[in-house]
């Protein structure tokens, strides 16, 4: 799919329903909405409202936080302890109480004074956020992977392109020195024909809420008591002990949303919702809009996609309590005889990306890592001019692209078509893997080829009365 232009800057109309002055009536105005002092008139600010305050909420928050151009006027979280740390922080940041909380998502997207809204939510809410957001006219930094399923992906990409928005996805490696210019060298032909890309992502499960040590006292109590939640199925005293009532500061009804409605077990709601295929894709999906876009940035595959899949996992019972898949390896094959193996719980395969050429291999990672076959591409850490004929989008900081794509309109570092093919590979694997055996990809039509079983899984049944348009 490929990039759509998007329009419609701060208007005057807007202009005046932020400052006030297209009301009737008198209407007080907080003088740090007049543009006083070092703040930036109101026709130059971003007026924001943020959705989800559990992992990558707060760090997100604060990033837009530290820009003067930028306001968050309203928070929305479903749990009203975490609903209120959020408006403590925004609050406590602006020093006034104008950051206005909300409990139903529709109700804050319908506000006509909000320009931009940061989605940071488990996967199941992805779709119906974004099309929401867009529908009402609202930019969108929204976190990877792009959705829960290619289905909810292409309706995504369908709704940002329709009502013209501008998308950021929170894949802020490429807003990294050492992730930009690893995939410039391989981009500019340096490591010679390309043939074999290697994409090192985590295995396993991760306790991220420190959720867990409280369940393992509970169940300590049982004889053989078991020491994995992916062991712990219904119907045994561990699964009982396990759940519990929702606690009355979560919405859960609601926070279950368009997923099938399970017990509530704390272990798998906040940040772990991860590990549960009802509400995220475990660690190959979780990380595949990170390591994975890096690959297609240096592969040029941006708006492309592989042409066959096939993959081996290791999975706990689909019943459990942690269901994810623990240890993976899928490999993609794609056009010009390249192909990507993406791995997690493989030594042979390295954390981070590897490009592999027929005149060497360069190697990235987090924390500024760089290695390539020839040291003196790791010293220069930018290429000389006249080896830079191909020239990458460049943005030192992902939050401040964001900001500065709203005002010009112009695409952002990881626009939504980005997004939606950097995370394909991820889908269509832990498909392979489920149905046990070889996929065929048609990239331009996106369909899964002659597989009727594997088809169905592009997508998932919603709950009633979710719907995504």
């Amino acid at each position: 799919m490929k990039p759509t232009p998007v329009h419609s800057p701060l208007t005057r109309r807007r202009f005046l329903a932020l400052s006030g002055l297209a009301m009737a009536a008198p209407t007080l105005v907080p003088r740090s909405a007049l543009g006083r002092g070092d703040q930036p008139a109101p026709s130059e600010r971003i007026t924001m409202g943020i959705v989800g305050w559990g992992m990558m909420g707060p760090g997100n928050t604060g990033n837009f936080l530290g820009f003067k151009d930028c306001q968050i006027v309203a928070a929305c979280d479903l749990d009203r302890n975490n609903l209120q740390k959020a408006l403590d922080r925004v609050n406590g940041h602006y020093k006034n109480q104008d950051c206005r909380p909300y409990h139903d998502f529709r109700e804050m997207m319908a506000r006509p004074d909000i320009d931009a809204v940061m989605l940071a939510v488990p996967d199941h809410w992805h779709a119906l956020l974004a099309v929401e957001a867009a529908k009402n006219g609202k930019d969108i930094y929204g976190e990877k992977p792009l959705a829960r399923t290619i289905a909810e992906q292409q309706a995504i990409v369908k709704a940002v392109q329709h009502h013209r928005r501008v998308w950021q996805t929170g894949s802020w490696q490429r807003s990294e020195r050492n992730f930009h210019y690893g995939a410039e060298v391989v981009r500019n032909g340096l490591i010679g024909k390309l043939r074999r890309v290697e994409v090192g992502l985590p295995a396993g499960h991760h306790d991220f809420a420190g959720t867990v040590k409280a369940l393992m006292e509970k169940l300590a109590t049982l004889p053989d008591h078991p020491k994995d939640l992916s062991r712990i199925v219904p119907g045994t005293p561990a699964w009982d002990l396990a759940v519990s009532e929702p606690p009355p500061e979560l919405d859960y009804n609601l926070w279950i949303g368009p997923a099938q409605m399970e017990p509530y077990i704390r272990t798998r709601v906040f940040m772990n919702w991860r590990w549960n295929y009802n509400t995220g894709g475990g660690q190959l999906l979780d990380w595949i809009g990170h390591h994975g876009d890096i690959a297609h940035w240096g592969m040029d595959s941006d708006n492309s996609g592989p042409l066959e899949v096939e993959a081996t996992g290791e999975f706990p019972p689909r019943n459990a309590i942690w269901n994810t898949c623990t240890k993976y390896r899928i490999t993609a094959k794609y056009p010009n005889d390249v192909e990507m193996v993406m791995a997690g719980g493989h030594d042979d395969i390295r954390n981070g990306t590897k490009w592999i050429g027929t005149d060497g291999w360069v190697w990235v990672n987090r924390g500024n890592a760089f290695e390539a076959s020839n040291p003196d591409w790791a010293d220069r850490r930018r290429l000389p001019d006249d080896l830079r004929r191909i020239k990458l989008y460049e943005s030192d900081n992902h939050w401040r692209n964001f900001l500065d794509c709203v005002k010009t309109r112009q695409p952002t570092i990881t626009p939504v078509e980005t997004a939606h093919h950097s995370a394909i590979p991820g889908h269509l694997g832990l498909i392979a893997m489920l149905v046990g055996r070889k996929i065929r990809w048609d990239a331009a039509r996106e369909i899964i080829i002659d597989d009727a079983e594997a088809s169905q899984l592009l997508t998932r049944t919603y709950r009633a009365p979710w719907k995504l348009a």
